[in-house]
């Protein structure tokens, strides 16, 4: 339900705020007063196209708030800001949010039904869905059934269902997993091993002698020992300098391992032209590999798993795809059984549903109005078509093609009523156009009854249909200078003077207070009943 609606700087609105109750509530007054642009606000917060140009003169943004309670008596914040120029701004429950976002949430809480705002209705999906509400027909077997057999064909198709595009694919992968495998990888890491080995043997002769070098300045008469053991000896016993004399024994020690290690180093650095020639095709095979299949030699061995994966998967396609397509054809039968079903079902209720809307229709001011549903002749009948006549003598075509606005407001008007279906809160935009007299009286009783079950909000210009009002608000315009948009909540005593003006023109008419008096007694005692 709307319980409260702000408006600012919105065409001829400056600041507005609005509060709502549950029943109907009536919006009336002058032409041009400013009625629609309480509807353009609602429709602002269903995310509908902003329109800057609708932004009040001398005004930076426009903004539009309301507050909805949901039937689970949650609230529900919207707002919509369109500022003069750059784009507008969404949010719900003080939270930024996309237009579509806005659209989905709003179209939860509040329907507008108007004469330019039945593309729903008109829609192929929308009508079968009507049809679908009004006969109970249960789609949800239909569609988990369709659902079970895209799967399973999206299955086969993973198998590969091309025989050559299989055996290529098989060719291919058995000649990676025969190159890989030739490889003999077992180590991540053997890439780093092989290129300090390459480093080692392919420069042999100079490391060797730089190891000489090494060990000869440490041993050599005169060197790095030498000149240690010198400094022992001269600082030997010697208390003031006991602790740099340990430090120089550690020394020495450490310069005779290094020496011995470089001696044995280079002991071990031998020439192996068939070593190093092996290690250098091995890296380039290496290589090889990862500029194929992988960064690094991991992702490479990675990949050859894969590989031996999908040929087995492969391999076993036959099998497989046996048992997939046992599972399908059965799946298909299943889809088949509940096509049939759901035509059926569907081609039952269409008789029905189209005597109902018609009835109502009739009822609300178009006495030679047809409706009729047509479904199509395939399983399982998802091509509905209201089909619609309002002149005797003429053949239903084509709701879309054929139905004027406010042929198309009686008929969303007609399905509610029909369906009891709609979001909690309603708005009739002119719903009534084009209709007077008893059927006027028609149309205001059926809005007060959808009123029952949901908050209805109606902008009108018939006081047959505002008298079944339970909130009258009057949209009054100032007179001069730049134009402002009030609305004034009627009181009793108000609706007869409003009543009075739209019978008459006259409010201070006395034929039309007596009338207007008429109504609203008519109109209360329909409510009671």
């Amino acid at each position: 339900m709307l319980v409260e609606l702000a408006v600012r700087d919105l065409g001829v609105i400056e600041d507005l705020r609005l509060g709502f109750g549950p029943g109907m509530c009536a919006l009336t007054g002058e032409t041009g007063a400013g009625k629609t642009m309480v509807v353009e606000a609602l429709v602002l917060l269903l995310g509908g196209r902003p329109d800057p140009s609708r932004v009040r003169p001398g005004a930076a943004e426009a903004v539009v708030e309301g507050l909805f309670v949901t039937d689970d008596d949650e609230e529900v914040v919207l707002r919509r800001v369109v500022p003069a120029t750059g784009r507008s701004r969404a949010y719900v429950n003080g939270a930024l949010a996309t237009a579509a976002e806005l659209a989905e949430r709003g179209a939860e809480v509040v329907e507008i039904c108007g004469q330019h705002r039945h593309q729903g209705l008109q829609s192929a999906r929308a009508q079968r869905d009507a049809l679908d509400r009004h006969g109970g027909i249960d789609v949800a077997p239909l569609r988990a059934a369709a659902a079970r057999c895209r799967q399973l064909r999206a299955q086969l198709e993973e198998l590969g269902g091309d025989e050559r595009a299989r055996a290529r694919e098989l060719d291919l992968l058995q000649y990676q997993l025969d190159e890989l495998d030739r490889a003999e990888l077992t180590d991540p890491d053997e890439d780093a091993a092989l290129d300090a080995e390459e480093d080692r043997l392919g420069d042999a002769v100079a490391h060797r002698e730089a190891a000489s070098v090494a060990e000869a300045a440490l041993h050599a008469e005169g060197g790095a020992i030498d000149l240690v053991g010198g400094a022992l000896a001269a600082l030997d016993r010697r208390p003031p300098f006991a602790g740099a004399l340990e430090r120089l024994r550690s020394l020495a020690a450490e310069l005779t391992d290094v020496a011995t290690d470089l001696r044995a180093a280079a002991e071990g650095i031998a020439e192996d032209p068939e070593r190093l020639d092996a290690v250098r095709r091995r890296r380039q095979l290496l290589a090889d590999l990862r500029r194929k299949y992988g960064e690094t030699i991991a992702e490479v061995m990675g990949h050859r798993d894969e590989v031996a994966e999908r040929i087995a998967e492969l391999s076993s396609r036959d099998e497989r795809a046996g048992a997939l397509e046992a599972e399908l054809a059965d799946a298909s039968a299943v889809l088949a059984a509940e096509q049939r079903r759901v035509g059926a079902a569907r081609r039952a209720a269409a008789p029905g549903l189209g005597a109902a809307v018609g009835e109502r229709l009739r009822q609300l001011g178009l006495p030679h109005a047809r409706l009729e549903v047509a479904v199509g002749p395939d399983e399982p009948g998802d091509e509905v078509e209201l089909r619609f006549s309002a002149n005797p003598g003429m053949e239903p075509a084509p709701l879309a093609r054929v139905a004027s606005g406010g042929e198309l407001s009686r008929t969303m008007l007609a399905l509610h009523l029909v369906l009891s279906e709609g979001a909690p809160t309603m708005v009739f935009d002119e719903v009534d156009a084009g209709v007077g007299g008893e059927a006027a009286v028609a149309v205001g009783r059926a809005l007060a009854g959808l009123a029952r079950r949901r908050q209805v909000i109606v902008v009108t210009h018939l006081p047959q249909v505002a008298a079944y009002a339970d909130t009258q608000l009057r949209v009054e315009k100032s007179p001069a200078g730049l134009a402002v948009s009030t609305v004034v909540r009627l009181d009793e005593a108000d609706r007869v003077v409003e009543l009075s003006r739209m019978l008459s023109g006259s409010p201070d008419s006395e034929s039309a207070r007596r009338h207007a008096e008429e109504l609203l007694a008519v109109a209360a005692a329909d409510r009671g009943n």
